[in-house]
């Protein structure tokens, strides 16, 4: 990798994490939405419209906290390139340094230090299985079943929140 292309792929990163962040907060905004409707459907006897909106506020609620897992492995990652950016640029400083000082190269092994920089090269082939994680993890967010319990969970919650009276 260029120093530019790892500078450009690090900015990606933390733009995508900032991006899952702000679709965790709009979940969560049509998460109040969706619970405010069941509460509304109860207040008219419809239980089960009201049944759906909990589904949906459930639904919102996972989506948000999926988004919010995957921008923290996201901010991870981005960190871990950041650090490996700042080595990068630290041993190829230390590079122009042991060229010019011939009596302490004698005493380094450099078939070690080439051994570690290509692990650390390989350490960035680990990314594009982070792009197929958030694939599958979105995939799997709109998957999701609704649990019944969950479902009547909420809706007893709304209902006491609001004193109701749903049966």
């Amino acid at each position: 990798f260029e120093s530019s292309s790892m500078d450009n792929l690090l900015f990606n990163l933390k733009f995508t994490a900032k991006q899952f962040g702000k679709s965790s907060k709009k979940c969560e905004k049509e998460e109040k939405q969706e619970k405010d409707r069941c509460k509304k459907a109860m207040e008219k006897g419809n239980i089960d419209g009201a049944r759906i909106y909990a589904q949906n506020a459930i639904r919102k609620h996972n989506e948000a906290l999926n988004y919010l897992r995957l921008q923290s492995r996201i901010d991870a990652v981005a960190s871990r390139l950041d650090t490996a950016i700042k080595m990068r640029s630290v041993s190829k400083s230390m590079a122009g340094v042991v060229r010019g000082m011939d009596k302490v190269l004698e005493t380094m092994d450099v078939n070690q230090i080439a051994n570690i920089m290509d692990t650390f090269e390989k350490q960035f082939e680990t990314m594009d299985v982070t792009s197929e994680y958030m694939e599958t993890a979105i995939g799997q967010t709109t998957a999701l079943t609704t649990p019944e319990e969950s479902v009547n969970g909420l809706m007893a919650a709304i209902a006491h929140e609001n004193d109701l009276n749903v049966r």
